[in-house]
């Protein structure tokens, strides 16, 4: 018998490939098939079952490509209604892989669909449990992201009352306990930085597994719950809809676009041009319009949230030999509709004479004095949470998250330094902000770890944030 995690940190998302005596399953796939069937074909094994947690909010699953090159059945447990064929499991039935068995608990309350495989060695017993979003490391998954339900949110943090408290809490502690996220995720609101753990060691520390009444772990788990991100509830649909092969995707948007053609297309299509370099190469010259998404940084994720529409046309401005991962981790995230990126990059564009943009960005220590003086207007783009910690006296508190919904606060004559929490928040803000018509922004190089070093003044009191 064979475990292994395949961790993405881009998304601290958890999937999981099960081998035993040439019989393999995956737990919650990526998009990308690929990784899955050449690690099953290491073995000599062949994929058997393709095992769902529940409808993924966070990113799109890819069941349906690897059950089409695969042959695989994909299981899912009691409730789940797809729009495709799959295996719909029964509480507590046991599939066969190889000498192990794979059993079925279906434990409803992050989703109504969703539940939790327990894997029981050759010798019957009870080895580890693939818990998905139902039970993280010290955390447990949000109640509210549901596909389509009349549940409330505190409707459906009861039922993962009785699941955990009736299904999980009563297995050994030896357990092995393999979630579908880590810290990062939004899918929940205090997850370990650990990605494996006992069940013994999760019941000591984990807050959600104390002795509690019902009522309490409601309030507990509801409190504090911010809105889930755009994206989550159209993911879900797509994972249960179906979506379009990746390899179509891929083929889509692996065009490479001279100047001319990658400026025809951007206004025949109405297409959103994301440039994926560095901060600060974005900074010193750009496509007027064009959007920053670093890739090396909380790429899909912010994309994500920020950019509504999921069929919007996308033209990529990337390093050269990126362009497949760009265009694959956009599809992770239900994003399909890349259609080409610009041949020889940014610097083909100049080249060219096009007309370029720049954000100006300048180092912190240079604003500290006009800092102490007042004399700079500063926008923390950070969290609410983590400007209400620690920020610099005089910012206000201005979350991208939120930056759709609040832009009329803003005013296009006012001056505005702009900064997170290390350079990469901040670079995507200015980037929206210039592509609205707002010309008077800096980005402050570094964020508030270059702003705290540099000496500025800071409060380290919980306060609320502020919003322009």
């Amino acid at each position: 018998m064979k475990i292994e995690q395949i961790y993405t940190g881009c998304l601290a998302h958890g999937a999981y490939y099960i081998e035993s005596n040439g019989e393999a399953a995956i737990v919650d796939p990526l998009r990308e098939s690929k990784p899955y069937i050449e690690r099953a074909e290491k073995d000599g094994a062949k994929i058997k079952y393709i095992l769902e947690t529940h409808f993924h909010a966070d990113f799109v699953s890819g069941h349906l490509d690897l059950a089409k090159k695969t042959g695989a059945e994909i299981v899912f447990g009691p409730t789940a209604k797809p729009d495709y064929d799959i295996l719909l499991a029964e509480d507590g039935q046991e599939l066969i892989l190889g000498n192990v068995k794979i059993k079925v608990l279906h434990t409803p309350g992050h989703t109504m669909e969703s539940s939790t495989f327990l894997l029981i060695d050759e010798n019957g017993k009870d080895h580890a449990m693939f818990s998905g979003d139902t039970l993280f490391l010290g955390d447990v998954g949000r109640p509210d992201l549901a596909v389509k339900t009349d549940l409330t949110r505190e409707d459906l943090a009861a039922h993962l009352y009785d699941s955990l408290y009736n299904k999980i809490l009563p297995l050994a502690d030896d357990v092995i306990v393999y979630p579908g996220h880590g810290a990062g995720s939004a899918c929940g609101k205090n997850m370990s930085s650990d990605t494996v753990d006992t069940l013994g060691n999760q019941k000591k520390t984990n807050y959600a597994l104390q002795p509690m009444s019902k009522e309490e772990f409601v309030a507990k788990v509801t409190d504090g719950l911010m809105p889930p991100p755009q994206y989550f509830g159209k993911n879900a649909m797509m994972n249960k809809s179906g979506y379009d092969s990746i390899d179509n995707v891929l083929e889509r948007g692996s065009r490479a676009l001279s100047v001319e053609d990658f400026e025809a297309a951007a206004n025949a299509e109405e297409a959103l041009i994301i440039d994926t370099r560095s901060p600060q190469e974005f900074a010193q010259g750009f496509i007027p319009n064009s959007i920053f998404f670093g890739i090396d940084g909380g790429f899909a994720p912010w994309v994500g949230a920020l950019i509504t529409d999921l069929k919007q046309p996308i033209l990529l401005v990337a390093e050269a030999g990126r362009e497949e991962e760009i265009i694959t981790r956009l599809a992770r995230v239900g994003y399909d509709n890349t259609i080409g990126y610009l041949e020889g990059g940014f610097q083909a564009w100049k080249d060219a004479g096009k007309e370029v943009d720049s954000v100006l960005s300048v180092p912190a220590d240079s604003l500290v004095e006009d800092i102490k003086n007042s004399k700079v207007n500063l926008v923390d783009v950070r969290k609410s949470s983590e400007h209400g910690s620690e920020h610099v006296l005089g910012s206000q508190n201005f979350p991208l998250d939120y930056i759709n919904d609040k832009m009329g606060e803003l005013d296009k004559n006012q001056n505005y330094h702009i900064h997170c929490a290390g350079g990469y928040r901040s670079m995507i803000t200015c980037s929206i902000l210039k592509s609205r018509g707002f010309e008077n922004i800096t980005d402050i190089q570094g964020g508030f770890k270059a702003l705290k070093e540099a000496g500025a003044p800071k409060s380290d009191y919980v306060c609320p944030s502020t919003m322009l």
